[in-house]
């Protein structure tokens, strides 16, 4: 027996938007921006789709959930009128029969970059995650060629301060910059007495709050120590080799990141400008510290320095408490 149904020749908004798996609302924002032309009404001042109608919001609609965006299916569309066939669309002409701003083969095309581009992206994503899991929580945010500095030591060796002071430095000078300031780390974490007298030296920088004055004579008797420090540290360094190694990172940098003529990294930022973004809590007792153990030492720093404990012996060089 013949089905005595007949199909609606149009369709109210919510009919439209529940057959194509769509809402009201985004079929309202598909005519406020020119992507579907707005339909007959109704005598009830309401809108009504047609076939046709139906057949563009569906190629919306999929198209969409592609990943186009609305302004590219637009253009696809061109400025055609809305009863066209919907076969245009589809080779890559507009509705009318003329040829699209942009057609959907262009379309596609960068659509699949974009795709290609957040999967890469997405890898990426997950190989840190898997490092982080791998390395440890902090050393696994560090890039490979940091932590690969860092592999020889046990763990455990290296402080959280470590790993945040390389986070910061990755982020100012790069991974070469990071894994050149490494080799600080390595050292301190296989050289006790370092460590230790590194911890003094920090301590009595970290002194000099705001309640010392720049010129009080504490300020240039740390300056004097931190320069001794790093002299050791230096000479620690060489000794062991690791000095040699710097050379050695920055030709394997070079090899794996050979200069571009775009000039660098989308995330790239200068030292000038990222160094300017990141604060530090400094009183002006401890800047001008810093500034005295860059300078060149005076004859008087020379005596001074030459009293100052050996920190390369290995007995305790901690300073005695001031009465």
């Amino acid at each position: 027996m013949r089905s005595s149904f007949m199909p609606p020749r149009r369709v109210r908004i919510g009919d439209a938007a529940a057959f194509v798996g769509s809402t009201p609302r985004a079929i309202r924002h598909y005519h406020e921006i020119g992507l579907l032309p707005e339909p007959e009404r109704g005598g009830d001042g309401r809108r009504r789709y047609g076939y046709e109608d139906m057949i563009r919001l569906l190629w919306i609609r999929r198209t969409a959930d592609a990943g186009v965006a609305l302004d590219d299916i637009r253009d696809a569309f061109g400025t055609a009128s809305a009863t066209a066939s919907a076969t245009g669309f589809a080779t890559g002409t507009a509705p009318g029969g003329g040829d699209s701003a942009e057609g959907v083969a262009g379309i596609l095309e960068r659509l699949e970059e974009t795709l290609a581009a957040r999967e890469a992206e997405l890898r990426r994503q997950r190989a840190a995650v898997r490092r982080m899991r791998t390395e440890g929580s902090r050393t696994g945010l560090l890039s490979d060629f940091v932590t690969e500095r860092l592999r020889s030591l046990p763990e455990g060796s290296l402080r959280q301060a470590d790993l945040d002071s390389l986070l910061v430095t990755e982020r100012i000078l790069g991974p070469l910059g990071a894994a050149v300031q490494a080799t600080r780390f390595v050292v301190l974490a296989t050289h006790p007495t370092l460590r230790e007298e590194s911890d003094r030296v920090d301590d009595a920088e970290e002194a000099l709050d705001d309640s010392v004055a720049v010129d009080d004579p504490r300020v240039a008797q740390v300056a004097v120590e931190r320069r001794a420090f790093e002299s050791a540290l230096e000479a620690a360094i060489e000794e062991s080799g690791l000095g040699a190694d710097d050379d050695a990172l920055f030709d394997a940098w070079d090899t794996s990141h050979p200069a571009t003529a775009d000039g660098g990294e989308a995330d790239s930022v200068s030292a000038f400008e990222a160094t300017g973004w990141m604060p530090y809590d400094f009183s002006p007792a401890r800047r001008r510290c810093m500034e005295l153990a860059a300078e060149t030492e005076t004859p008087a720093e020379r005596a001074a320095e030459q009293a100052a404990p050996d920190i390369t012996a290995p007995q305790s060089y901690r300073a005695e408490p001031s009465s």
